[in-house]
């Protein structure tokens, strides 16, 4: 397995993490045995970084994986780094209500974090998004805490804009941002990713594969109960239609290659940066093999410009986000 460091003060990562989200529910029914087998053949790949968060499935993805790490062998066990975030509230309907990112609940959610992972402490912890009504110093603050008390090793970021940022890492060392980053969603380029690389802050990429849309798998016929990309504007009529044709051209260069659509896109992204660790959202043992054959794909100069012409920068059709979800993000504020 490939490893790169994650920023100046994180720590060494493999060159793919593993996201968990997906097994929690969100993308329709997950099995799981599959999900515990699928994150057990990560360990034994070399995977070390596994992302998820305390809202996910309600808990269920944290005590998910502190199952699958309970059944895996000690020295994979042991070379787990777990990134968790957290401030997303939910009620038993599963419908989101609110985000809290005030000092008092990072620790309370820590506490519960810790209960169900069955961990004495996590990696790297991260509001999963900038709440308003609160600071970020307040919170990356609380966050400081908890790494001084032994609970927290890394302060990491998620999806916030540059000035964000700057202010976080002015309390306490941030060592990654979590963000996403794909051929179809760069917005990153352009203020984010110049200002992590001067402040030394490493990029956990999520959504290379667009929640599976530019992956050569999905298609209409895909959409099951539950799946909350249902809801999502690049997967809408008018828009999808658009954004498939870009997958159609991609397809193209993959088989030149000699490759999947998915390992191109993966492999692009890997190709952007040794700061960049893209992390997969795999949910099947079949999945994560075909990602993990992107770190075997080899892109030169002529390669990357191609990929770009077949699906330049801002061509997509639709937001990343629905407007509601558009309007919390402070990365999309500059």
């Amino acid at each position: 397995m490939k490893v790169r460091q994650l920023g100046k003060t994180g720590p060494q990562s493999s060159a793919l993490g593993l996201g968990c989200m997906g097994m929690s529910g969100m993308y329709g029914p997950s099995d799981r045995a599959e999900s515990i087998a699928t994150i057990h053949a990560a360990l034994e790949a070399g995977v070390t970084l596994l992302d998820t968060g305390d809202f996910y499935g309600m808990g269920h993805n944290e005590m998910l994986i502190a199952e699958a790490l309970k059944s895996a062998p000690p020295s994979r066990r042991d070379s787990a780094i777990i990134s968790v975030k957290f401030g997303g509230m939910r009620e038993p309907s599963g419908n989101w209500t609110d985000y809290d990112a005030r000092p008092n609940a990072v620790k309370n959610f820590l506490a519960y974090t810790l209960q169900r992972l069955q961990v004495d402490h996590i990696d790297i912890y991260r509001p999963a998004r900038l709440d308003p009504k609160v600071p970020i110093e307040d919170t990356v603050g609380a966050i400081a805490d908890m790494i001084q008390a032994g609970y927290v090793r890394h302060v990491g970021l998620s999806e916030v804009g540059a000035a964000t940022i700057r202010k976080a890492a002015a309390v306490h060392p941030v060592c990654d941002l979590q963000i996403e980053y794909s051929l179809i969603s760069r917005g990153i380029e352009d203020a984010i990713l110049p200002a992590c690389r001067e402040l030394g802050i490493g990029i956990t990429a999520y959504g290379v594969l667009s929640r599976g849309l530019i992956s050569g798998h999905w298609t209409k016929a895909s959409a099951q109960a539950g799946d909350w990309r249902a809801h999502s504007p690049r997967f809408q009529e008018g828009n999808v239609e658009r954004n498939l044709a870009l997958v159609d051209a991609l397809a193209q260069i993959a088989q030149k290659k000699g490759v999947s659509v998915a390992q191109i896109a993966i492999a692009w992204v890997l190709a952007q940066g040794e700061d960049i660790v893209p992390v997969i959202g795999a949910r099947t043992r079949e999945r994560l093999v075909e990602s993990l054959g992107a770190m075997d794909v080899s892109l030169n100069a002529d390669d990357i410009a191609a990929i770009e012409a077949a699906v330049p920068k801002g061509a997509a059709a639709g937001d990343r986000y629905a407007a509601v979800q558009m309007a919390h993000l402070d990365s999309e504020k500059g």
